[in-house]
């Protein structure tokens, strides 16, 4: 295989945000396995700075923002790199001096739906942003939907948008759950949602499906809701609405967990409940699957291509829906096992092999259409 170059920035890997960190560490730990060929140049790395294998770590100039880091400290490390190609994981990219670069934009949200995005939605995130999506040689996405919306908000031709699926980590799987490691105020039987607390979540409709199963049906009296992830504003308004209710012990907001604790918060789980009206991808799902876990989740945006027809899917708003998807899933053990199934199947068609090794061949295309080295 001809030798490539391949750097990347390395403040992936400490990422503050869990999905570009794990992003990081999976993709390109697995391309370092699957090719040994790629030599992967992590820009801006620090002596000491913990990397996969095979990555190499380069010092870069210290920036104190983002669009400093990618309009000087950047360009100029890899212009003494002599890059084949440069890969941005997660919306912003150089905006000069360095090509082929590609990007990975996981989702677009910001842009479809501003009001969901408060925090992401300052005229200048949004500016940098789009030119880092219109600069780029080449774009992946997570997804069919991802790439359509990515295609509206910005009228990038289909061409140079490359769908390759994520994966979750090998260390999902099914086994018994130990109660006493769950999270302090986590007790069984519970519904379980992982990601952060944002108002596209859509938490409310499944908090209102659970508090009408508490009050009208005894076999799901104890039925709790958990949601593990760090709150982006909503948890005040869900904590409101259980305790409007007469009924505040049905919400149990963790926080953020921990990887080990998560996989027990999993393994615990009756089901996932994933009522999101956008995703770019959804991968506490495809966790959740791996562990054998059965969905129930909002039929829009990503989820039923991820999912495919390993899952309960209902319209997102739709109380009574929602209510009757989690009845049918803790009531009947049929349903539990065949979704316990088909979670199992559906996971084992993604993995990080497959995900790197489609987007290394987006990396090979984007360094073949440039003679010589990235500038």
């Amino acid at each position: 295989m001809t030798k490539l170059r391949l750097g990347v920035d390395a403040r992936a890997f400490s990422s503050p945000a869990g999905g570009v960190r794990r992003y990081a560490w999976e993709l390109y730990g697995a391309i370092a396995r699957i090719d040994p060929a790629v030599e992967i140049i992590a820009l801006g790395a620090a002596a000491g700075t913990r990397l996969p294998e095979r990555v190499t770590p380069r010092p870069a100039i210290a920036a104190p923002t983002n669009l400093g880091w990618m309009a000087v400290s950047i360009p100029l490390a890899a212009r003494a790199a002599a890059l084949d190609v440069y890969h941005a994981p997660a919306y912003t990219a150089p905006l000069w001096g360095v090509h082929p670069q590609v990007l990975t934009v996981h989702d677009v949200s910001y842009e479809r739906r501003p009001e969901w995005n408060a925090y992401k939605n300052d005229r200048m995130r949004r500016w940098f942003y789009r030119a880092s999506a219109l600069g780029a040689d080449r774009i992946v996405t997570d997804s069919s939907f991802s790439r359509q919306e990515i295609i509206a908000a910005y009228g990038i031709p289909a061409a140079h948008i490359h769908v390759v699926p994520l994966a979750a980590s090998e260390r999902f799987t099914p086994g018994p759950c130990d109660p006493s490691a769950l999270p302090s105020a986590v007790r069984r039987p519970y519904a379980l949602h992982v990601g952060d607390l944002h108002v596209r979540r859509n938490l409310t409709t499944a908090l209102a499906a659970v508090l009408a199963l508490r009050r009208d049906d005894p076999r799901c009296a104890d039925l709790t809701l958990v949601c593990a992830g760090i709150d982006r504003g909503t948890g005040p308004a869900l904590r409101a609405q259980a305790q409007a209710a007469r009924d505040p012990s049905a919400l149990v907001l963790t926080g953020p967990v921990e990887e080990d604790a998560l996989l027990n918060l999993y393994r615990g789980a009756l089901l996932l409940a994933y009522p999101s009206r956008y995703e770019g991808f959804g991968l506490p799902v495809l966790e959740a699957m791996r562990c054998g876990v059965p969905v129930v989740g909002a039929n829009g945006s990503s989820i039923p291509e991820l999912v495919g027809e390993a899952a309960l899917l209902v319209a997102d708003l739709d109380i009574d829906a929602w209510r009757d998807a989690i009845r049918r899933v803790v009531t009947d053990p049929a349903t539990a096992s065949a979704l316990h199934a088909a979670s199992l199947a559906r996971a084992a068609q993604f993995s990080w092999t497959r995900t790197a090794t489609d987007t290394l061949a987006v990396f090979r295309e984007a360094a073949g259409r440039h003679t010589g080295r990235a500038a």
